[in-house]
């Protein structure tokens, strides 16, 4: 979730450190990376797990296209039985796990970001509950909007997702380019070798993000004047994605420039 890299960005000043001892800020710094590193993983297990049961009960069958949020539990229920402890209950904290770290973490990332950008000077009690109800009521409102079928929330939740896939550039490319100044982080830039390493899977992940995005459009495009407005905002937002990374200052900036140079010459 591209909200994540901004939580993570908050929560690693949350160390009370001496920012100006480099052994300090490098232990905060390491001890944080371990964290970060087990989070992911675990949350990538889970998801791998999740993928992995749906995929071997129901891949290619009749079932599959109508599974959602709403019925795959009783789905589950039927294809692998209850056994001592019902997986239609198992799926359902599941569900009620995920819908909590969600809300939890988009909500502290809208509040740190909100904090951020508007430079509020509050108490911590009231600074918390102005910034979290601007992140949350938005939220809460389009949940009741949708609430209206089991089938709108499916829409909701895939549409949800293509958001999240379009906003993934915008977080991913700043950090890069933040993370690889040196006027900004001092002795504690990455290097050349994890720089490029960093550009690579983010480019990798945008080029997947970016498949998925062009699949879900084009499957749902009907009419010769939404197809003109899929166009229309895919070349846009390719071009502001190109825009970002030829001003990032880093390698592939300066391969883009000697690229469009050339086509220029």
């Amino acid at each position: 979730m591209p909200h994540n890299v901004f939580l993570h960005s908050a929560l690693v000043q949350s160390r009370k450190i001496d920012p100006n001892k480099k052994g300090q800020v490098q232990e905060a710094i390491n001890y944080y990376g371990i964290e970060s590193s087990v989070a992911l993983l675990v949350s990538f297990m889970i998801n791998l797990f999740v993928t992995t049961v749906f995929a071997k009960g129901f891949y290619g069958s009749k079932q599959a296209d109508g599974i959602g949020l709403v019925n795959a539990g009783q789905y589950l229920q039927e294809k692998y039985g209850g056994g001592l402890f019902p997986i239609l209950y198992i799926w359902g904290i599941g569900l009620l796990a995920a819908g909590q770290s969600s809300t939890i973490t988009g909500t502290y990332a809208g509040q740190f970001i909100m904090g951020g950008f508007l430079n509020l000077r509050l108490k911590k009690s009231l600074r918390a509950l102005i910034t979290r109800s601007c992140a949350i009521l938005p939220t809460i409102m389009v949940a009741l909007v949708f609430n209206k079928s089991d089938s709108s929330l499916d829409v909701l939740n895939e549409w949800l997702n293509v958001l999240q896939s379009i906003q993934i550039p915008f977080a991913l490319i700043p950090l890069l380019t933040l993370v690889s100044k040196e006027q900004v982080m001092g002795v504690f830039k990455i290097g050349p070798a994890l720089e490029r390493v960093a550009w690579t899977v983010a480019g990798l992940v945008i080029v997947i993000n970016g498949y998925l995005l062009l699949d879900f459009f084009l499957s749902e495009v009907n009419g010769l004047l939404f197809g003109f407005l899929v166009c229309a905002g895919t070349a846009a937002y390719v071009s502001f994605i190109v825009y970002l990374i030829s001003h990032s200052g880093s390698e592939l900036s300066n391969w883009l420039s000697q690229l469009f140079s050339k086509g220029n010459a």
